[in-house]
């Protein structure tokens, strides 16, 4: 599709965007996706970097996933809406339910997360746990600090012993980037908390309809 993109030096140039994009078919945009260079373009007149962000399905068959990635514009907007698909696990032979994820590095974050074979719901309870105890610690109210995905380190596989989860957690300081690093064995935990309750409190308020993420926890009052 035809996209137009206006430039600080008054000019506007057009570029072709996709639609839908397939993650088995076109790998190469896992990497950029994950570096931050998926969907840029430069001005041809001035030379300026932009880095909008259009809507995009995301299709991975290979892991089963389907996701709406929306552009962080329009976040207000899908809370309006009052999204309230349920997800369903698909059957044999059936399309998987597409997801919604709000802005591209929410998008880069799903992306490593399904990477890496982990469940979202149990990484996203993550970040709720990490999020309360950073703001213990916060030194000014008015500081919104984020927690992302990473990786794994230190280890292969699902066991409890193989490794830590890897979060970085952002604005608590200036220009300074937390790392924390969580055992295996605690996602372990989680996630079997979630397979046992999956709609008890603590994951309830992480969905709103085919929304998961850490973001409904915290979002304020007016979009509820």
């Amino acid at each position: 599709m035809k996209r137009k993109i206006p430039c600080f030096c008054d000019n506007a140039f057009s570029v072709d965007v996709p639609d839908e994009i397939d993650l088995d078919r076109r790998p190469e945009y896992i990497a950029e996706i994950m570096d931050g260079t998926f969907m840029n373009f430069t001005c041809p007149s001035c030379g300026k970097k932009h880095k909008p962000e259009f809507p995009v399905t995301v299709n991975w068959p290979g892991r089963t996933l389907r996701m709406e990635a929306l552009p962080e514009l329009e976040r207000g907007e899908f809370y309006r809406r009052k999204k309230k698909a349920k997800k369903s696990e698909p059957k044999n032979g059936e399309t998987p339910p597409l997801e919604t994820v709000i802005g591209y590095p929410e998008l880069a974050d799903r992306i490593a997360v399904v990477r890496d074979g982990l469940e979202p719901a149990a990484v996203e309870a993550l970040k709720y746990y990490l999020l309360l105890k950073a703001e213990e610690n916060l030194d000014d109210d008015e500081k919104e600090p984020g927690v992302w995905y990473q990786g794994k380190t230190g280890g292969s596989g699902n066991s409890p012993d193989a490794g830590f989860l890897e979060f970085h957690i952002h604005g608590l300081r200036e220009e300074e980037v937390a790392v924390t690093r969580i055992p295996m064995a605690i996602y372990e935990k989680t996630l079997d908390d979630y397979r046992k309750h999956p709609k008890s409190e603590m994951f309830a308020i992480l969905r709103s309809g085919t929304y998961l993420s850490v973001q409904n926890a915290l979002r304020p009052d007016i979009l509820k």
